[in-house]
């Protein structure tokens, strides 16, 4: 009996080093261990030899009252992100979301890893769609966009919006590149783009990439929108002179 019953606690003390939330649904560690001294006592004035602390285990947990019930979508598994700031000279090949399939507002789907060995690509990081400041900065890259099809790049928008209020902030500014959702901000995290206002608004950051997949230019200017576009070009520009 002192064995078992030695074996029952050691197997709480096992379960009871894991954090409550590894139990699905996440319950009352102390509960469990209530419920699972009771069943010991009654397990043995009955002398029954078939309860087990495992059995012992399973049923308390079965019965105990859940610390708290998390929506469904908290449940689920979350994305591991692995942070590194992206700066120039490093290769996307190093960073596994530069394969991650995106959604574009038009209903297609983008990887950027696609471009490698084909063209350079453009990817702007806007805070918000249809905001004032991402409106003006869109809106230059429409403007200019001739010179980016002239320098054989391809140009991206992206942020975390859905798909669908991308698509209306394309039509209603005419833009003539998709706009591509990051959604839950991975990419965004995975590149280290600093936020601004303390980290309560998303920075506004610009990478261009050869087609090698190399950075050859990163900017983050959250107030000059604008400035964007002519950093862009620049680094474009600089590219094509040494070929």
């Amino acid at each position: 009996e002192n064995g078992w019953r030695a074996h029952t606690w050691r197997s709480l003390k096992q379960a009871t080093s894991t954090t409550a939330t590894h139990f699905h649904p996440p319950i009352d560690i102390t509960a469990l261990k209530m419920l699972a001294s009771r069943d010991a006592v009654r397990a043995s004035a009955r002398g029954s030899a078939s309860v087990r602390s495992s059995v012992t285990l399973r049923n308390a947990a079965l019965r105990a009252p859940r610390a708290f019930a998390p929506h469904k979508a908290q449940r689920r598994l979350q994305a591991v992100v692995v942070k590194a700031e992206l700066k120039v000279g490093d290769k996307l090949d190093d960073f596994a979301d530069y394969y991650r399939v995106l959604k574009s507002n038009d209903g297609s789907t983008v990887s950027l890893a696609s471009f490698k060995g084909k063209k350079p690509v453009v990817l702007f990081f806007y805070p918000k769609a249809a905001t004032p400041g991402c409106t003006k900065e869109a809106c230059k890259f429409r403007d200019e966009f001739t010179r980016f099809t002239n320098a054989g790049a391809a140009v991206f928008g992206i942020s975390s919006d859905a798909p669908e209020e991308n698509d209306k902030f394309a039509k209603a500014n005419r833009l003539p590149f998709p706009l591509l959702t990051d959604a839950n901000s991975i990419l965004r995290k995975t590149f280290g783009i600093k936020g601004d206002l303390m980290g309560l608004l998303p920075g506004r950051q610009t990478y261009v990439i050869d087609k090698d997949g190399k950075v050859i230019m990163s900017f983050n200017d959250q107030l000059n929108a604008e400035q964007h576009v002519d950093e862009a070009l620049r680094a474009l520009s600089l590219v094509s002179s040494r070929v």
